[in-house]
């Protein structure tokens, strides 16, 4: 069995010496929006400084022909960067660099050198044609007016979702840092490439990788530096006192540099850090050590944030007040966590003795101390101080935290919130004159406007923005079970008995992603999936009593009968519960924003980059890029099918039986068809796509 390995730049890696295949015993893709999400963030956070290399591991391929090879371990990562890819060249209008990008992920081919026009990466043969089609081909219009009912494995939905999250993200950065970010992933991300001619070969060389020795933590790192600072009588107490405060940590190193990179923030009030080991040295340590007093960094600032770290990733056993607890549980929804160094600043300049090696911060004794039976004799009570003030200020995070969210800001904006925010509370100022905390008229406006649209997030998202509006109208935390989803009124497959087959397509389509049709529930969600009627599905969603904990939930128990009417109520009292939760009802003129539709929010607001929202056949006529009455065509040769479709002045198809649709994708599905109409519908004009025109309505400038 021959083995060899070498470290080489993406750039080289996507080229025409490996065409990657996924065997068919391999699983499928399974990263969700939160992995590639924070692929793409550490990313964007290393290409700062473009004269470091990021190591993204390794590559496990068996040889199978010249440039043939199967991916044994890598297959996520290699699905993912060719995600990004994609979404670059998408967004990128400078032909040259197109190319480029598209080389990448597409073998151009070269009949000279007997080389065929490929994809780099053949996925597993069920996703294989999804994946070329609406990535590596790059038809991402049809792959974001996909419908669930559109996907035909949970692999393609990890795509079709996180396309639409990188899209997002990319697509709010400026030209400038976007094609700097496209270089540095050519140039400056490394792999390391492990091949051999032996299948089992492959696997036992996984094994050996995925066992190898612990490497140090930045915990260690820092704990070496800093106990050689303190003098030899005192070294092996501190260094037992570090491994006491730092041991209920973990041991995981990513969770540990995220302690440390929030520290870091809350010292430096810098919002990236890029070299982790470096500039906490720098920012954080050097001033201890200049000043001799290395114990202080460990008494006064480590043992505190430690403490409040643990807090935060346990709130409910901490001993604090209920209504702290209940808006650390809030916080604590959130997938993104830019919000955890300014709740740390808060809980440690709130509770005086929180760094003390006798705090009774939680009420299990001995979670956060050695048990060595000194802890039950000189357990101190928390001295807490200015409870009020830490509880406006934990609204007031949360507040911000749920409207970036909704409004979908960058990694980057978020840590320059934080930093701005802990800069201001170090000076006192009251929350009105914390930047960090201000909510614009556009912000609200902004934020109303993504809740009464088509919801493209993700579903834990969906989940907590459910909760808020049920604690609302609650008027208090309410106590959740442990398996809660947000799941749909409507069926993703309507049959012929479902009593919602009478509802036009359009209509059904209009309501499938909004929260109007979601409610909050313990039930499976693979056993209401197949119920076809109201009756059946709202009485799963309430069989378990926990559900009705709900208000917005129990409610449905008093509907016989669901109408898109009923949808509109939800939608509209969902709306207004979350605008009065978040505070961002009325704007400075006191017009009430959360009485405004979707397109009357969005006109006053100013928007800086295109995202993967759907896009409306009213959106493109009023840009004048569809002309009502001109017509499109679906050439079937195949099936010997030509199917007509007229653009109507109100921003519907109509087909040739008179019949009207919202999309083009309910149109085809109308005449039988499967894929995404912006894919198959054609003008008559010039033989141009629809994808091609939402694309061009997409990128237009804003």
């Amino acid at each position: 069995m021959a083995i060899s390995a070498t470290e080489k730049p993406l750039g080289k890696v996507f080229t025409s010496d490996y065409q990657f295949t996924i065997p068919s015993f391999q699983r499928a893709y399974t990263w969700q929006a939160e992995n590639i999400e924070q692929l793409a963030n550490d990313l964007q956070d290393a290409c700062a400084d473009p004269n470091t290399p990021y190591f993204l591991g390794s590559l496990i391929l068996v040889k199978d022909g010249p440039t043939q090879y199967q991916v044994i371990d890598g297959q996520q990562r290699l699905i993912s960067l060719s995600i990004i890819i994609s979404v670059l060249r998408e967004l990128e209008d400078d032909p040259d660099l197109i190319d480029s990008l598209n080389d990448l992920i597409l073998e151009p081919g070269d009949k000279l050198r007997g080389i065929k026009a490929e994809p780099r990466l053949t996925l597993r043969e069920r996703d294989t044609d999804f994946f070329r089609m609406y990535v590596q081909e790059g038809d991402l219009e049809g792959l974001f007016d996909l419908r669930d009912n559109d996907i035909a494995s949970h692999a393609q939905r990890n795509i079709a979702i996180n396309t639409r999250r990188v899209f997002d993200a990319l697509a709010a950065m400026e030209t400038k840092d976007r094609r700097r970010f496209a270089s540095y992933l050519v140039n400056g991300v490394t792999l390391v490439i492990v091949t051999t001619d032996d299948l089992a070969g492959a696997h036992r060389i996984f094994d050996v990788m995925n066992m190898r020795g612990v490497p140090l933590t930045a915990s260690d790192v820092f704990k070496a530096k800093t106990i050689a600072e303190i003098s030899p009588a005192a070294r092996n107490a501190y260094a037992t006192r570090w491994d006491d405060i730092m041991d209920p940590l973990g041991d995981d190193a990513h969770t540990l540099e995220e302690f440390f990179a929030d520290l870091h923030l809350i010292v430096s009030h810098k919002a990236v850090c890029t070299q982790l080991l470096e500039e906490f040295r720098k920012d954080v340590l050097k001033p201890y050590v200049k000043q001799q007093n290395v114990i202080s960094f460990i008494d006064d600032l480590l043992a505190p944030y430690a403490n409040a770290w643990l807090i935060l990733s346990r709130p409910t056993d901490a001993n604090l007040p209920d209504d702290i607890v209940a808006l650390l549980v809030a916080l604590a929804d959130y997938q993104t966590t830019d919000w955890k160094p300014v709740a740390m600043w808060a809980l440690v300049n709130s509770i005086r003795n929180l760094g003390s090696a006798n705090a009774q911060v939680f009420s299990t004794p001995g979670f956060h101390a050695p048990d060595n039976g000194a802890a039950d004799k000189h357990d101190e009570k928390l001295q807490l101080h200015d409870i009020d003030r830490l509880h406006d200020v934990l609204s007031a995070l949360e507040r911000v935290t749920g409207v970036d969210s909704l409004n979908r800001q960058s990694p980057l904006a978020r840590r320059t919130r934080a930093a701005s925010a802990i800069r201001d509370l170090n000076k006192g100022h009251t929350l009105q004159q914390i930047r960090g905390f201000l909510i614009t008229d556009e912000d609200r406006r902004s934020a109303l406007a993504h809740l009464r649209g088509e919801l493209q997030t993700s579903p834990a998202m969906k989940k907590l923005l459910l909760i808020r509006a049920n604690e609302q109208k609650a008027g208090h935390r309410i106590i959740r079970p442990r398996s809660l989803k947000a799941l749909p009124i409507l069926p993703e497959q309507v049959g012929t008995k479902s009593d919602f087959a009478a509802w036009p397509e359009s209509v059904r389509d209009h309501w499938t992603n909004r929260i109007g049709n979601l409610a909050l529930s313990q039930a499976n969600e693979n056993q209401v999936a197949p119920l076809a009627t109201f009756a059946q599905r709202r009485d799963r969603m309430l069989l378990s009593a926990s559900s009705k904990r709900f208000p917005l939930t129990a409610e449905l128990a008093d509907i016989a009968e669901c109408t898109p009417q009923t949808l509109q109520y939800r939608q509209d009292e969902t709306v207004r519960l979350i605008a009065d939760h978040w505070n961002i009802r009325y704007d400075a003129d006191n017009t009430d924003l959360s009485t405004l539709n979707e397109e009357t929010l969005a006109v006053n607001t100013s928007v800086s980059s295109p995202t993967s929202k759907r896009v409306s056949i009213a959106q493109v006529l009023k840009a004048g890029l569809l002309i009502p009455g001109e017509t499109l065509v679906w050439d079937r040769p195949r099936k010997g099918e030509r199917w007509v479709a007229t653009v109507t002045a109100g921003g519907k198809l109509r087909m040739d039986d008179g019949k009207e649709y919202a999309t083009p994708t309910a149109a085809a599905r109308a005449v039988g068809g499967s894929s995404a109409g912006l894919t198959v519908w054609k003008r008559t004009s010039n033989g141009q796509k629809l994808s091609d025109i939402w694309k061009a309505y997409r990128l237009r400038k804003h």
